[in-house]
């Protein structure tokens, strides 16, 4: 009986750290739009998100030919815009935030 109830809290405690970890994750999350016009093709998107889904802590990246945007999910404590857009112009499109 002792042993099932220490299974049982721990089996909780074990769950309530896991999503406290999730949603602390989730909060510390950013997102930002950049404009990207040198997108001149269907392959552009490929390469942008390729470039980008490098950089640590980058969680997300939709690149769009059709609106020549890029979405980036990333965690703040491990990069920043800049680096963002640097990592972009260095694969060949200059970018800036969306207003």
């Amino acid at each position: 009986m002792l042993l099932r109830l220490r299974t049982g809290f721990f089996v909780s405690l074990l769950i309530a750290l896991m999503s406290f970890s999730f949603s602390s994750q989730a909060a510390e999350s950013r997102t930002v739009v950049l404009d990207v016009p040198g997108m001149t093709c269907q392959f552009c998107p490929i390469t942008i998100r390729k470039a980008l889904e490098k950089v640590p802590g980058v969680t997300k990246v939709k690149a769009e030919f059709e609106t020549k945007t890029t979405t980036v999910t990333f965690d703040p404590a491990k990069t920043n815009v800049d680096t963002l857009l640097k990592t972009i112009a260095n694969a060949g499109y200059p970018a800036t935030i969306k207003k």
